[in-house]
């Protein structure tokens, strides 16, 4: 008996993903298998431009895929409209990543896949042709029916969740409330619980000013939004602490205190994940009825086609994919 195995998707075929993708098989081939739902010639071509040994097996079936894959890198086929050009996204190709998108959340919502792990995709070449959403995140939530997608990103040195993700700085002052810290917090606690057994995780939470408003004197969220929603938080038992200043919450000492850290925006909370280990940072999506992890970091446009990308990310985000997707709830 093979394990179910992880959807793949193409991600940006201008980008890195492919690259990714037979270089993740070569590295991961005697681990939990996966299927990649792309284009076969895609893959056959660039793995033969790399010069990589890596045999691109289409498939009818995520189960014979699964069957198939110590010996070749199986592929869902999902056709290309246009060939792919390293560097240079084609609008008429953004269908086909769509659809590989919202084929794997399918397979893995009817428990044909054990999880949904993503390669990059290009948010403006989408748009474009009329994608309503500001990226995987929102566009997974709309597919499953989830009420709240929360953003975590996971490396083994930290983990974080920005409060709003992706917004301007100007739009993010209004998003945040009491009651929205409240409930990404609460889906995150939920998170920690079901899928990495932590019994009662331990939360800070960061402060929105300098100083963490340094008691109102250097602006007032700290003291009329984020101050209620904690005690909120820690009144229903959650192991809540904070607000803290952002500038000092992520040094080695600060970090041994909690099990996930709430920045009030995205680079606020990404920022210090990135710069600690950027190669073994995984993002993961909470609050939906199924498993989806990313590699955190986009397409990579600009090294497109060389041969460069480094699969560690992607490696490591299939690997939680899979070890979430086997771990006792």
């Amino acid at each position: 008996m093979h394990p179910l195995p992880l959807t793949l998707t193409m991600g940006d075929p201008a980008g890195i993903g492919g690259e990714l993708s037979v270089r993740a098989w070569l590295a991961r081939r005697d681990g939990h298998p996966f299927v990649a739902l792309d284009d076969p010639d895609r893959l056959a071509a660039i793995a033969e431009r790399l010069g990589l040994d890596v045999p691109i097996r289409p498939v009818n079936s995520l189960a014979q895929g699964g069957a198939s894959f110590a010996a070749a890198l199986p592929v869902l086929p999902v056709r290309l409209a246009a060939p792919p050009i390293p560097g240079q996204p084609d609008p008429a190709n953004a269908p086909a990543v769509i659809a590989a998108i919202e084929r794997a959340t399918k397979l893995t919502l009817a428990g044909e896949s054990a999880a949904v792990v993503t390669n990059p995709i290009h948010k403006s070449t989408l748009t474009g042709t009329g994608f309503a959403y500001p990226g995987h995140t929102e566009f997974l939530a709309a597919l499953t029916g989830a009420p709240l997608p929360v953003m975590m990103l996971a490396s083994p040195d930290l983990r974080v969740v920005p409060i709003t993700v992706h917004a301007s700085l100007r739009r993010m002052l209004d998003m945040i409330t009491a009651e929205r810290i409240v409930a990404v917090t609460r889906v995150t606690i939920a998170a920690l619980r079901h899928h990495w057994g932590i019994a009662r995780p331990r939360v800070a939470i960061a402060g929105l000013n300098p100083h963490a408003g340094e008691d109102g004197t250097m602006g007032e969220e700290e003291v009329t939004i984020i101050a209620p929603a904690i005690a909120q938080l820690r009144a229903e038992g959650h192991d809540v602490t904070g607000p803290f200043a952002a500038d000092s919450m992520f040094t080695p000492e600060a970090r041994a205190r909690y099990d996930v850290a709430m920045g009030m925006y995205h680079d606020q909370a990404l920022i210090p994940l990135k710069t600690l280990d950027m190669h073994h940072g995984v993002n993961t999506t909470l609050g939906l009825p199924i498993i989806r992890t990313s590699p955190d970091h986009g397409t990579a446009f600009n090294i497109a086609g060389t041969g460069t990308a480094n699969p560690t990310s992607l490696i490591a985000a299939i690997d939680l994919a899979a070890e979430l997707a086997t771990r006792p709830r």
